[in-house]
């Protein structure tokens, strides 16, 4: 199965293009050197490239989910630049001696879906809690995480939000043979900032989401070019007729947890995301239900990633196969299998 939004001879909508990006080889360079001479594990510092800090300006390129594009050019080389600054300056100090009955094992690192953040780190707690080891969670759309994985970024397990993403690596070889399977389900809700006016809205009929929006109104979710939740909303809105009238009335974030705080800020009147998503925020309400018929079902496939830890990794794979994962993901709202 192609990726989202492909075609014949493409990669998965979102995939960069063949544009050299100079930031990315020079600051990956610097932060190895400087691991190097302090003698650092370089997945130590792998946060610095996850999409909560800086992986926004290195893994990704030009016209890419929360690259350095338009107005975020000028903030993102300042980032870089910082960074590079002060890798050079760990580089220059002398290398500190390796006490190997000291050194600490690396975190597990787990490249997750942003719908699953809620209910992940509970998971990440509860494993780490039992004496299994420490987990760095990483969490941005799966099309992000999926394109970081391609172009190297040391993740050991990947949770996608829809299976697309998850084949668009198994088909190049990056996951560990046997390791995936379905973890869980989601469905597709509409949201309305809590204290909103709006009350029950008929999904199906196409005339009502239009009047819904208003005359100026847009609709949060995330990117259908290349976002899960996006791709289900549109096939959704799609089914029920609403796609036409208003596709050009979208609000595309880069993942759905941004779709998500677009509606709770009240800067859209409505939104499109998960209902766990929903869920866990008590400044949007839902206001509408998609027939379970009207998108494909979602589904989060895991697995291991090859050239990770992958013992661990399949450790790890298995105790989210527990009661205890189980209770947690139910706790949150998703669907079991």
């Amino acid at each position: 199965m192609a990726g989202p939004g492909s075609g014949p001879g493409r990669f998965p909508a979102g995939t960069p293009g063949n544009r050299i990006d100079f930031s990315h080889i020079i600051c990956h360079l610097i932060w190895s050197i400087a691991a190097f001479r302090r003698q650092v594990p370089f997945r130590a510092i792998i946060p610095y490239f996850t999409p909560s800090n800086i992986s926004r300006d290195i893994f990704s390129r030009s016209g890419y989910p929360g690259g350095c594009t338009g107005n975020n050019m000028n903030h993102s080389m300042t980032r870089l630049f910082i960074l590079a600054a002060i890798s050079l300056t760990m580089a220059s100090t002398p290398p500190a001696a390796a006490d190997p009955k000291t050194e600490i094992a690396h975190s597990l690192l787990v490249f997750a879906a942003a719908s699953t953040t809620n209910a992940i780190n509970e998971v990440c707690g509860l494993y780490a809690a039992q004496g299994n080891g420490d987990v760095t969670p990483s969490f941005a759309a799966s099309s992000t995480l999926a394109n970081q994985i391609r172009r190297g970024a040391p993740a050991d397990v990947y949770l996608s939000a829809n299976t697309a993403w998850m084949d668009f690596l198994e088909q190049q070889g990056l996951t560990v043979k046997g390791s995936r399977f379905d973890l869980m389900g989601n469905r597709i809700v509409l949201i309305a900032p809590s204290d909103s006016h709006l009350a029950s809205i008929d999904v199906t009929a196409p005339e009502a989401l239009v009047a819904a929006l208003g005359p100026h109104g847009r609709l949060a979710l995330g990117d259908p070019d290349h976002v899960p939740a996006g791709i289900y909303g549109r096939k959704a809105l799609e089914a029920s007729g609403a796609w036409a009238q208003i596709k050009h009335r979208l609000a595309p974030m880069k993942d759905v947890r941004a779709a998500l705080v677009l509606v709770e800020r009240e800067e859209t009147p409505l939104g499109l995301v998960y209902a766990t998503d929903a869920a866990v925020s008590r400044r949007v309400r839902v206001v509408g239900t998609f027939p379970s018929g009207s998108h494909p079902p979602v589904v989060y496939p895991v697995a291991a990633i090859a050239g990770g830890d992958e013992s661990r990794a399949l450790i790890f794979l298995d105790f989210l196969k527990s009661p205890p994962a189980r209770a947690i993901f139910e706790k949150y709202g998703f669907d079991g299998f």
